[in-house]
């Protein structure tokens, strides 16, 4: 098959080699515009460096892309991370259609920061999803699913990098099988709803951010930006912990003190529990700063960074800024 590739950053990279170790004939690949004084694209770099065709258009809603694509005579569009909207005339190029990898299981979480509202919710499983996109957000049919827990200490980074990842990329390639085959399924959203989604969506209700949206088939979340991502330490032990490793590392969990911002990545939900406000730092040591949450548990900051300063050891910022036990941080009155 004639395939185009379109995507950027590592995954967009990573499935790119995925195809052309299998011999498979890309006859172009497509990334995002450079970024002023950023760092080269790595799907660019590899395209270049493999001498393959490459494009770069600041939108795809204009018919010379078009045209453009109708050149290359491609019979499929493989979609591996793309952040620019892809109409329908573009998609519909490729003779075979277009498929498309997005880091939920499709319906639920739909939308740009499929990965963190997860962890935030508590829910316990997510996964990844090659559908044939439309012109919905994330509302094509689905060719394939795949499951992955989340566990109990994992973050953004880990669930990306150690699962969402390396199976996004084993998927997409297992998805152009079957496109090739003719045995690629096209199964509506709707058809998925089932008693599994809507006991995630219970949960989901109880913990959403205020500009979530619940919609019929699923669930659609926009970004998670920092706005989200301030710690409430009134909350119970479990949401607090569940925010940060939400956010670890993007956009960054945070609380203030002494009306400073500290961001906070790396943390721990220890065993027990003690009598006192939320807020309230209750140990600081080698292992780090620990603090008192709403239902009286625990959270251990491990690494933090400070306003104006590098992530750094929480035991290491405690010392520095003077982090004494009996304070109280962010604006837990």
């Amino acid at each position: 098959m004639r395939i185009i590739v379109n995507g950027q950053q590592a995954f967009g990279q990573a499935v790119l080699e995925g195809l052309l170790e299998r011999g498979e004939n890309v006859v172009g690949v497509y990334t995002a515009p450079d970024q002023p004084g950023g760092r080269p694209d790595p799907l660019k770099a590899a395209a270049l460096e493999r001498d393959l065709p490459l494009f770069q258009p600041r939108s795809f809603r204009r018919e010379p892309v078009w045209a453009q694509m109708r050149e290359l005579e491609p019979d499929l569009c493989v979609m591996a991370y793309v952040t620019l909207f892809v109409p329908a005339q573009a998609l519909a190029v490729p003779k075979l259609g277009t498929i498309q990898y997005h880091p939920s299981l499709l319906p639920m979480h739909k939308g740009p920061s499929a990965m963190n509202w997860p962890i935030i919710y508590g829910e316990n499983r997510t996964g990844l999803t090659i559908f044939w996109p439309d012109e919905g957000l994330d509302t094509g049919d689905i060719l394939l699913r795949r499951e992955v827990d989340i566990e109990p200490d994992d973050t953004l980074g880990s669930l990306y990098f150690d699962k969402l990842f390396p199976r996004g990329v084993e998927a997409m390639l297992e998805a152009v099988d079957l496109v090739r085959d003719g045995n690629a399924p096209r199964t509506p959203q709707e058809e998925l709803f089932g008693i599994d989604v809507k006991l995630a969506m219970r949960r989901v209700q109880l913990r959403k951010p205020a500009d979530a949206e619940h919609i019929a088939l699923g669930s659609y979340e926009s970004w998670c930006r920092a706005e989200h991502a301030e710690v409430d330490w009134q909350q119970p032990g479990e949401h607090v912990y569940d925010l940060i490793r939400g956010c670890n590392p993007q956009p960054g969990a945070w609380t203030t003190r002494q009306g400073e911002r500290v961001a906070l990545f790396d943390s721990r939900l220890p065993d027990g529990a003690s009598d006192g406000p939320a807020g309230v730092v209750v140990a600081s040591d080698a292992s780090g700063v620990t603090v008192r949450t709403g239902d009286g548990r625990h959270v251990l900051l491990q690494r933090v960074r400070p306003a104006g300063s590098g992530k750094v050891p929480a035991a290491e910022w405690a010392e520095s800024a003077g982090v004494e036990v009996g304070e109280r941080l962010g604006d837990a009155d």
